[in-house]
């Protein structure tokens, strides 16, 4: 119990003030804890960091996993494509209306914009393995291959622009006049999003044909 909620607090605090900017004595004071139990359960404050790291992959693992799983048919370019229809929505679905990802996503963006160890832990384990994945099933859909340069390129561009809801939050309920982003407006967004990726698709297939 007090493990996990220091980790949630190093996770909140590092992002919100970054890592130098956060002491030992705040984070246990967020997760209501005695400061002692940091150097207990973790060595010290980089410890902790790399577990706040652990528990972002762990997190998203599983969120990945709901939102690509296997393919059933691997050689049936409707069901990838289908595949990564259902991908982006479970992504939507978390990235954008659930409020931990907000603290997963500061924390992330502090690491790509001064990496250290944590960044590789996400890297190796969330990233790199995902985006893998997301490849392959863009290969089955378009019989495009999955490590090419514009596959992998593509596929960044769909990531992207789910992650932007989340990173450019204030500017998008600003410019739409929402007042919060819930599961209705994720909807909306998750529209949006999988007709970008109907258009890319039809692009592909007329390329093709």
């Amino acid at each position: 119990m007090t493990r996990a909620a220091l980790v949630r607090a190093a996770l909140t605090l590092f992002g919100r003030q970054g890592f130098d900017g956060t002491s030992t004595r705040e984070i246990a004071a967020e997760a209501r804890a005695n400061i002692g139990s940091i150097a207990y359960h973790f060595g010290g404050k980089e410890g902790l960091r790399a577990a706040a790291a652990d528990y972002i992959v762990d997190t998203i693992q599983a969120i990945a996993g709901q939102a690509i799983g296997d393919l059933q048919a691997p050689n049936d370019p409707e069901a990838a494509q289908a595949q990564l229809f259902t991908a982006l929505e479970r992504m939507v679905a978390f990235i954008v209306a659930r409020p931990e990802a907000g603290e997963i996503v500061q924390f992330v963006l502090r690491e790509l914009s001064h990496p250290t160890a944590a960044l590789d832990r996400i890297y190796d384990g969330v990233f790199e393995p995902t985006h893998r994945r997301l490849c392959l099933i863009w290969e089955q859909a378009t019989g495009e291959p999955a490590e090419s340069e514009a596959t992998r390129l593509t596929v960044f561009t769909l990531i992207g622009q789910v992650v932007y809801f989340r990173i450019g939050r204030e500017a998008v309920m600003r410019r739409m006049g929402w007042r919060g982003i819930g599961d209705a407006e994720a909807t909306k967004i998750a529209a949006a999003v999988t007709d970008n990726l109907g258009a890319i698709l039809a692009a592909r297939k007329d390329r093709r044909s």
